[in-house]
């Protein structure tokens, strides 16, 4: 019997991201996905505002808007040996209990992939990238209240809109700040009516798979993707539009009735990108370490 493959890959994609996401918050370009690419136009400089002029003509300046395509990641997820898949599809407790797993290693990974696109590479104006300022503890500087102050006047200092700013905090920065004041993040990670928590104007997320950095050179420089992780784990802010998500196609793939596994055998792949529209109204607050500025390398 062949597999009712429409099945399996609705289950995969529902709830694909549940409220507590932080993608959740991102512009969903998906719609201007053509066969696993997006095409974006990257908006010239805004122009500016003159107050009381007397000089006319006005200077006319031309916008130069930049056309970036980008193809989609793909992420594949490693097969999955299934008895008796015709009876699954039938009965949603058993074809969730197969799917979910596929789900969550998906979600893991794509969540992985754009929390590192939203961390700046390096310290900028419109990207802040700063250090932790608490006491040490095993190692490292603990993340304060001040250190989340200091981004969001950062973030002030860039013009940065105060709706829609996100703090993706790394687990060790929750239990920082809970050992700093338990009353106030003992909720963190809750949401109130599909909304995290707020403090100094960021809505609150918590993820583990945080990117990493090196100090080099007399700066923090963000550690590339799929390299080795240094000590120096951050949390990451973003501004909700700009930065954003795209789904292209999902894929199954099968073996039915494998003759040496007397099963059918199943896995899928997904493509997906994420990434910082313009490069402006992202942030970092990394764990610096407690023996002073020592290069990583």
């Amino acid at each position: 019997m062949a597999l009712n493959k429409e099945v399996w890959i609705n289950q995969i994609l529902q709830n694909f991201y549940p409220d507590d996401s932080f993608l959740k918050k991102t512009l969903n370009f998906s719609e201007f996905v053509d066969n696993n690419k997006i095409h974006i136009p990257s908006a010239g400089i805004d122009p500016q505002v003159l107050i009381n002029n007397t000089t006319y003509p006005i200077k006319i300046v031309d916008r130069q808007d930049d056309d970036n395509i980008i193809s989609l990641d793909k992420f594949e997820t490693e097969n999955t040996i299934v008895r008796r898949p015709d009876a699954i599809e039938y009965s949603y407790d058993k074809l969730e209990s197969v799917i979910s797993q596929h789900r969550s290693t998906l979600r893991k990974s794509v969540a992985m992939k754009a929390i590192h696109a939203f961390a700046p590479t390096v310290d900028d104006v419109h990207t802040p990238v700063i250090r932790t300022t608490g006491n040490a503890l095993n190692g490292r500087k603990v993340l304060k209240l001040d250190d989340i102050l200091a981004l969001k006047e950062r973030f002030d200092d860039a013009e940065i809109p105060m709706e829609e700013r996100y703090l993706v905090l790394h687990p060790k920065h929750v239990s920082d700040l809970l050992r700093e004041d338990i009353k106030l993040f003992k909720d963190i990670t809750n949401l109130t009516d599909g909304e995290p928590m707020k403090f100094a104007g960021f809505g609150m997320f918590s993820f583990s798979q945080m990117p990493t950095y090196k100090y080099k050179t007399g700066e923090l420089k963000k550690v590339p993707f799929g390299s080795a992780a240094t000590a120096r784990f951050a949390s990451v802010a973003f501004y909700g539009k700009e930065v954003m998500r795209a789904d292209g196609d999902i894929y199954m793939y099968s073996k039915v009735d494998d003759p040496e596994e007397r099963a059918t055998i199943v896995g899928f792949d997904k493509r997906f990108i994420a990434l910082p529209i313009r490069n402006i109204g992202i942030g970092a607050i990394v764990s610096d370490v407690s023996i002073g500025d020592v290069s990583d390398e």
